[in-house]
């Protein structure tokens, strides 16, 4: 896996550097990766039912601080998600189609005047073509737990593909070695297109002098630098989106899309001296008009140095 991705990234590489300063050292610097499930939340396989997102980091060496310059990091971000009724066999009329979607893209981390900007794009393949149906209705069958029925899938987001751009610009404000604020904002277009401003607030070591990235369905941050700094970490955050419009809510599914959400989210974080446990949890408000309450997703990350 890690010799395809790094293949894969090549080609986003040499996509996003013709933008980019041509002496970028296209080397690795990084390695990320977040487990999201409602399974690991409120104990349930529904809507924002699972997700896993992978990011590599491309460029020079991370000395502890954002780069200036646009193109100095590019990050290779993979993302697969499953989205889902709250009942995978006989689904009320009202509730959301199912969706699986498949995206990568590249990212780029740079500072500017204080503010540490995140710009990218995604190409993200939604429907029956990603496969991912049959996938999780082999792995439910395998625990002896019932997939989705023929007729959900039946039922599914059409094959789509959409290209998305994506924004983030935060400030941190650190009011000691173990405590920082930092506000932002974003933009995405293309797969769902928002508006979204919020915080994250940390008590602890984690991300101080890393570079983190958000995960696009639950809103936690994960590393993909580390300076392993020993101890625990608390984490809290939340926002608050407007959203115009969502290929995973198509006007033809009967449903009909909710324009405001919101996350609230708290993580904790262990790191020891060869190894590091993160696990998060995010309320997600509900996102279309049939949801009668939000949900919890729970977000994992395990990591051994060895």
């Amino acid at each position: 896996m890690h010799k395809i991705t790094t293949k894969i990234a090549g080609l986003a590489l040499a996509g996003l550097t013709l933008l980019a300063p041509m002496s970028v050292a296209a080397e690795q610097i990084g390695y990320g990766r977040l487990i999201v499930n409602d399974f690991l939340g409120d104990g349930q396989d529904r809507w924002r039912s699972g997700s896993i997102v992978g990011s590599h980091l491309f460029g020079q060496p991370w000395d502890g601080a954002h780069p200036d310059r646009f193109g100095d990091i590019i990050e290779l971000r993979i993302l697969g998600q499953v989205i889902a009724p709250a009942n995978l066999q006989t689904p009320s009329a009202t509730d959301r189609p199912y969706a699986g979607a498949l995206s990568i893209g590249a990212h780029t981390h740079f500072e500017q005047s204080g503010f540490d900007i995140a710009l990218g794009a995604d190409l993200t393949l939604v429907g029956p073509s990603t496969g991912i149906g049959h996938l999780q209705d082999g792995l439910h069958s395998a625990f002896g737990i019932a997939g989705p029925s023929s007729a959900v899938l039946d039922a599914q987001v059409g094959n789509t593909l959409a290209v998305t751009g994506v924004a983030e610009v935060g400030y941190e404000i650190e009011f000691s070695e173990n405590a920082r604020l930092r506000p932002f904002v974003e933009a995405r277009a293309g797969d769902e297109t928002l508006v979204r401003a919020g915080f994250d607030f940390v008590i602890g070591q984690f991300g101080h002098d890393e570079l983190l990235v958000r995960d696009p369905v639950s809103g936690q941050r994960y590393q993909t630098t580390y300076q392993n700094r020993q101890g625990w970490s608390l984490l809290a955050g939340a926002d608050v989106s407007y959203v115009d419009s969502s290929i995973y809510l198509p006007a033809s599914s009967g449903v009909t899309l909710e324009n405001t959400r919101e996350r609230y989210r708290l993580g904790l974080n262990w790191q020891g001296e060869s190894t590091s446990i993160y696990y998060g949890a995010t309320w997600l408000s509900p996102e279309f008009t049939g949801q009668n309450e939000g949900q919890v997703v729970g977000a994992l990350r395990i990591r051994f140095d060895f």
